[in-house]
């Protein structure tokens, strides 16, 4: 397939910001690749070439890519960089130089098909050893060699992982209802299907298996399968005890809500476990403590559970907060010192997989019952989440009390009857915390500081999860952070994270890769026309790194908007 006719797919959904017309536009794509049978290429609609459960890196950083784009047009880096300055938008500086170089040349390569773009692109992360810079420089200049002007904008903007159509998994998922069902507007029809679609990708975190199955109405053949990734089962805000209750129902379970991270562990029929985060990076070798705990304390052959991790003072025992222990998940090194002066404790309080059965649809009644009999307990090793089963609002107040005076964040109310949901906010459960007002948002660009902070990024753009999942911005926040590491979070330690993100830089100012997910406390929430989320924090500052959560796990413009409305 040529590429030129996903790249006129790209600039269509570039072209609208209207939900129906992408997803319009996406089906109508999709139909072509169905005819190729290389569901793959589904990936690049997304611009990635990994399934979401692969935690494959490409490993292009600016600077690499505009290495590539000089040697492609036969200009200085110098040349680039200020081409770049100018326009701001890497892909565009590169469909500018190549556009150039092709009127000067006029002469053209053989055509770029789709199928190539793709095989480049997934070369890139496996490459190692001597010569590795160059090499991944040489496949990205192959194909910027072969190809046309506007695809030489989309080339760059995917091994840069920044593809800028606004195609989120929502939108990907009603394009294959469109394509695979042709719901015809019938609403039920259209639901079912969505809902049907929904639960195969969450089973699988990977659309080219969904867009097979769906294509081929096996669906149902997805299933479950430890050491594979899963996403986790979220939970929205509940106003209050009585509020948590309309939601989930009567009786319901309460549980202390941790302030730790979100692990769920896999142990497979061989044997091998896997550890990974809410936003699916394995962090097993991080975690040779949790492996030890599990395989000397959980009798099953295989199984999925869902757990937080909370850090506790070696010395007092005394319960920590997850700022504390953070740096367990970002550390790759010093693994066995870190164990030591970092210890955790692994609370069970979910499982949807266990011995070759998926337990998704079962009631969570029932799911906890069952890790009741296959959990071992041992203090500050494997613990079970404290719980009560309750009816009566005063007794949930007196265990809320009770959560909040041992240091953890609030409660969890969970609907007795509800299955396991990954990946979606429905309300089967909820959580309880004080009011503190916060949100987990991206960082999506900085601004470096001025007079004794020169040096340092101190200013950072923040968004929120937009309907069609795309990031939409609600300010700037410049409060939080510290000026020395042992402090906390630091402004050198920020900048540090943020330098190896930089997709374009003009002036003081520079964008980033949407990878650092930050809790932002503020005051209020008010409504602007300056910021396309159509809303500002009022005083926001930085709390905490949230290391643990990618931008798929932050606020929704939905949760804004109800919070906004209070």
């Amino acid at each position: 397939m040529d590429y030129s006719k996903l790249c006129s797919v790209y600039q269509a959904l570039e072209g609208t910001s209207k939900g129906l017309e992408k997803t319009a536009i996406l089906a109508d794509f999709l139909a072509e690749i169905a005819k190729s049978g290389e569901y793959d290429l589904i990936y690049l609609l997304q611009g990635k070439a990994f399934a979401d459960y692969d935690k494959n890196e490409l490993g292009m950083s600016l600077q690499l890519v505009i290495r590539a784009i000089s040697r492609a047009t036969g200009l200085g880096d110098k040349e680039v960089v200020d081409e770049f300055r100018d326009i701001g938008d890497l892909g565009k500086v590169a469909e500018s130089l190549v556009g150039k170089k092709k009127q000067q040349t006029a002469l053209f390569s053989k055509k770029l098909t789709v199928e190539k773009v793709l095989q480049n692109v997934r070369k890139l992360p496996t490459l190692v050893g001597a010569g590795t810079v160059d090499r991944k420089i040489g496949y990205v200049v192959e194909l910027l060699n072969s190809a046309s002007p506007i695809e030489a904008r989309y080339i760059v903007r995917t091994v840069l992982s920044d593809l800028k159509v606004g195609v989120g998994n929502g939108l990907l998922r009603d394009a294959i209802v469109e394509h695979c069902f042709d719901p015809q507007g019938d609403l039920d029809e259209k639901k079912e299907a969505k809902e049907a679609v929904q639960a195969a990708y969450d089973k699988a975190t990977d659309f080219a298996e969904v867009f097979e199955k769906a294509c081929k109405r096996k669906l149902d053949d997805i299933v479950l399968s430890p050491g594979k990734p899963v996403k986790v089962m979220l939970f929205p805000k509940a106003a209050g005890v009585e509020d948590a209750f309309r939601i989930v129902g009567k009786p319901a379970a309460f549980e202390y809500k941790y302030d730790g991270f979100r692990v769920m562990i896999n142990k497979d029929d061989g044997g091998e476990i896997k550890i990974f985060t809410r936003r699916l990076d394995d962090v097993t070798r991080q975690f040779p403590d949790i492996v030890e705990f599990v395989k000397n304390n959980v009798n099953a052959k295989s199984f999925i559970i869902d757990c937080e991790a909370v850090g506790y003072d070696s010395k007092t025992k005394i319960y920590q907060a997850f700022q504390a222990i953070s740096q367990r998940i970002r550390r790759k090194h010093h693994i066995e010192r870190l164990v030591k002066e970092l210890p955790i404790e692994l609370v069970v309080f979910d499982i949807i997989f266990h011995d070759g059965n998926s337990l998704i649809g079962e009631e969570f009644g029932n799911r906890r019952e069952l890790i009741e009999k296959i959990v071992r307990q041992e203090k500050f090793k494997i613990t079970l989440a404290d719980q009560i089963i309750s009816e009566d609002a005063k007794e949930v107040e007196t265990f809320y009390a009770k959560a909040l005076e041992e240091g953890q964040e609030g409660l969890m109310a969970k609907s007795l009857s509800a299955p396991y949901k990954p990946g979606a906010r429905i309300g089967h459960a909820v959580k309880l915390k004080p009011e503190d007002k916060d949100f987990d948002l991206v960082i999506t660009g900085a601004e470096w500081g001025t007079g004794k902070r020169a040096g340092w990024l101190t200013s950072f753009d923040v968004s929120c999860l937009g309907k069609g999942g795309e990031l939409l911005d609600m300010g700037k926040v410049s409060t939080g952070l510290k000026e020395k590491r042992e402090e906390g979070l630091s402004f050198d330690e920020m900048t540090e994270m943020l330098k190896k993100l930089v997709l374009s830089e003009g002036g003081r100012k520079i964008s980033v890769e949407p990878e650092i997910v930050v809790s932002v406390q503020y005051q209020n929430i008010q409504k602007s026309p300056t910021y396309s989320s159509g809303y500002a924090l009022r005083f926001p500052r930085i709390l905490r790194l949230r290391p643990d959560r990618g931008k798929g796990d932050i606020a929704t413009l939905k949760e804004i908007e109800s919070e906004a409305e209070k």
